[in-house]
């Protein structure tokens, strides 16, 4: 299945592309003019030059990290996901942390996220006095006995 979206680039952004026929998700890059280096803790923004307009307000962005960053060298989204909401017109900037106890330089152009959309289902809330039981009930982390 497939979403329109108008984009907007800017700061010499290219248009984001999938990586193979497959890829859920596709690639964001920093639109830098110059290395940054990111030291052990820091959180830092990066530009990406992208701005969407998906086709309906059914469909949200999400931004999700690169795993081979988080996996090689514990670079990561500072916010674990980021949301793009439909109505949201602005530069979506990818925030990084470095999760390492080494300095990682992030080179212009470089992948540093990844976008995909997914349907929104809104949520009637409807206040009431119970819940329904279940097996588990009101049992929190590690209730389930599993690891």
């Amino acid at each position: 299945m497939k979403i329109n979206v108008k984009i907007k680039l800017t700061r010499g952004a290219e248009c984001p592309i999938y990586a193979t026929d497959g890829s859920a998700a596709a690639d964001l890059r920093a639109m830098i003019d110059e290395p940054y280096t990111l030291m052990p803790g820091e959180r830092h923004g990066f530009p990406s030059g992208v701005a969407i307009s998906p086709e309906s307000s059914g469909f949200v962005a999400i931004i999700a990290g690169r795993s081979g960053l988080g996996a090689k060298h514990g670079i990561t989204l500072s916010n674990g996901i980021g949301v793009v909401d439909s109505d949201y017109r602005g530069e979506i900037v990818v925030w990084l942390i470095n999760n390492s106890d080494e300095p990682y330089t992030v080179e212009p152009g470089e992948r540093v996220g990844q976008m995909m959309f997914v349907p929104v289902f809104a949520a009637n809330f409807i206040p009431c006095e119970d819940l329904d039981e279940t097996g588990r009930g009101t049992g929190g982390f590690g209730s389930t006995g599993r690891n």
